[in-house]
């Protein structure tokens, strides 16, 4: 697994490098509080966002995260992070997961197609043999959209975390293995396809 930053490019979005001086447009994209209602982290402030970056960037450095900010093509608008974490090559595995986009762009083709982009690189030239997702366990809607991609739901980590917010998360794990790729590459291809042009 060769562990670097990465273009990875569909017809509707872009993920790109995160880099610091992507500070001032992730936070404008970040203003909307619901964004972190069931998150970890919570970005209030250019601050919040500041460190927020530098630490995704520091995971970057030691090579157990490759993090992106997430465009949308035909305006050049960043409108949201994701990444990579928990990158494990002798494992052949890694999570995606840290990913939020401003509600406007939600529900848009912007999301299906990003996790396509980064799941056929983690597949296809990673040659990963398992991708995970993680989320709380409270939130149903990203449960639900984690489900929708294809992946299986494995178990609850009760008391996993303690947010920002200090609230003790229990954590809900799926994955998608590399035997089931095929299938879930098929139907996310299928769903895109579905999104108005």
């Amino acid at each position: 697994m060769k562990i670097k930053p990465v273009v990875l490019e569909g017809e509707a979005v872009r993920l790109a490098p995160l880099k610091l001086e992507n500070l001032s447009e992730l936070y404008a994209a970040a203003s909307d509080e619901s964004l972190w209602l069931w998150t970890a982290d919570i970005i209030k402030t250019r601050e919040d966002m500041l460190r927020y970056i530098e630490t995704a960037l520091g995971e970057a450095e030691r090579k157990v995260s490759l993090p992106f900010v997430t465009i949308e093509k035909s305006t050049g608008v960043i409108v949201g992070s994701t990444r990579f974490g928990n990158i494990d090559a002798r494992n052949r595995k890694a999570e995606i997961g840290w990913t939020w986009i401003n509600p406007k762009w939600q529900r848009t083709r912007i999301n299906t197609e990003a996790k396509l982009l980064m799941l056929t690189h983690a597949f296809e030239f990673w040659q990963c043999v398992r991708v995970e997702f993680k989320t709380d366990v409270l939130n149903e809607k990203s449960r639900n959209a984690i489900l929708r991609l294809g992946a299986q739901e494995e178990g609850t980590l009760r008391r996993h975390l303690i947010t920002d917010a200090g609230r003790f998360r229990d954590t809900v794990y799926f994955s998608i293995i590399d035997s089931e790729w095929q299938t879930v590459k098929a139907n996310l291809n299928e769903k895109l396809r579905s999104f108005p042009q």
